[in-house]
């Protein structure tokens, strides 16, 4: 998928194993929580920080990712009940949901 960030450390040695914040470009993280959840994928935005703000989260500020990106940032959290399937499943449904968003906002092909 295009225009996709990993933020954080891409060192494996230096990440949390159980957690992935990733920001999606030109897309509200809020929408693609509420477009994931109808598929039935729990997902959060920001950093567990700042859950449930809509602000950005002042963790992803602190590393320097830019304003834009972080309020396009979703965080994946695995557990031991986390399966193969449900990541396949996650990852199956979330191209065509960015997708969508993206043909929506009028800041994704702005200067592309």
């Amino acid at each position: 998928m295009q225009d996709v960030h990993l933020n954080g450390p891409r060192d494996n040695e230096k990440r949390v194993p159980s957690t992935v914040n990733c920001s999606f470009e030109a897309v509200e993280g809020e929408s693609i929580i509420l477009s994931l959840d109808m598929k039935g994928v729990g997902v959060a935005s920001g950093s567990a920080c700042t859950s449930g703000s809509l602000e950005a989260s002042h963790v992803l500020m602190a590393m320097n990712v830019p304003a834009e990106l972080a309020q396009g940032s979703i965080r994946f959290s695995f557990g031991r009940f986390t399966s193969k399937e449900d990541l396949e499943y996650t990852l199956d449904e979330l191209p065509a949901i960015i997708e969508r968003l993206r043909a929506m906002s009028p800041l994704y092909n702005k200067g592309k």
